[in-house]
């Protein structure tokens, strides 16, 4: 059964007071990675993993898509070339310090990491403070055509500036799960790794397709990392999606057939989110374990 198109972010919702209406802009005025969206309070500083820069080169740069900057944060191993490249798609907050730090993980094992502002055209998820308003007001209306050509434009930055994007996979929290299945089915990455990602939805002129939608399409293998205890996702629609790759596979999709999920029985939501009361530990440690391991097994490290 489809779910609503907002079940992802339900289980975060906090119930906090208004929020501060967004603005639009041509490109982000700030630096990427510093601090955490307001939205995303309250924040555990006991649990929120800083990695540090040494040895790195990591910031924010900026490439043109259809005239537009699109402004992304990356980092990669200091003066080194030739690097496989792996795209990090932001959670529903925008590219702020935990993904920024999961860029800087991914740099330390040899990447060059690239995570893009995608939602820079329509507003600033930075200025809610209410999740509720930031889907409704600005999520919910970033096109995935968007998003796939700006994901297009990150691997050509990479291209440009050290990686090797004939080893490119991609990895996406949360509203980034679900971009991550979407774009493995464009032939322009070598494997992706999901982390709890809405799989099915409801189909409109911005979000046509989901990844249920899209299972027989791949062309690349994605491991999906789900919570048992996940409000938002289901088992069952895990199931669904299960369901259809094995379909693809029986019809000679060999990205589907290869297309794998691991459960966390005793994880919910955003169980990766080191900054969040959601997090936890020896899941979001096992999934990133998991993740290194699926991406050497297909060819990206």
């Amino acid at each position: 059964m489809p779910h609503s198109p907002n079940a992802d972010f339900d289980s975060l919702l906090p119930g906090r007071a208004t929020a501060a209406g967004s603005t639009r802009r041509s490109a982000l005025q700030m630096a990427l990675g510093v601090g955490y969206a307001a939205a995303a309070a309250p924040v555990m500083a006991q649990t929120a993993i800083k990695t540090s820069d040494a040895g790195l080169t990591a910031g924010t740069i900026q490439y043109t898509v259809d005239g537009f900057q699109v402004s992304a944060y990356r980092a990669a191993p200091e003066g080194k070339a030739n690097l496989p490249v792996i795209l990090v798609i932001q959670e529903i907050f925008g590219v702020h310090d935990y993904i920024a730090d999961t860029c800087r993980r991914l740099a330390k094992l040899g990447y060059l990491a690239i995570a893009p502002e995608l939602f820079a055209r329509q507003g600033d998820p930075r200025k809610y403070t209410e999740i509720s308003q930031l889907q409704a007001e600005l999520v919910s209306k970033v096109p995935d055509a968007q998003v796939m050509k700006d994901l297009d434009g990150a691997l050509e930055w990479a291209a440009a500036n050290g990686g090797d994007v004939s080893r490119a996979g991609i990895t996406g929290f949360c509203w980034g799960g679900r971009i991550t299945w979407l774009y493995a089915a464009t032939g322009k990455v070598k494997a992706g790794v999901a982390w709890y990602g809405r799989l099915e939805g409801t189909a409109g002129s911005l979000q046509p397709k989901h990844p249920t939608d899209i299972a027989a399409d791949l062309k690349a293998p994605v491991l999906g990392l789900y919570g048992g205890k996940d409000q938002g996702i289901p088992l069952d629609s895990v199931d669904v999606m299960k369901q259809d790759l094995q379909k693809a596979a029986s019809a000679g999709n060999a990205a589907a057939g290869a297309s794998s999920f691991h459960i966390y029985p005793d994880a919910g939501h955003a169980f990766h989110a080191d900054y969040r009361p959601s997090y936890r530990k020896d899941a979001a440690e096992d999934g990133w374990k998991r993740m290194q391991d699926w991406f050497k097994a297909k060819g990206v490290a």
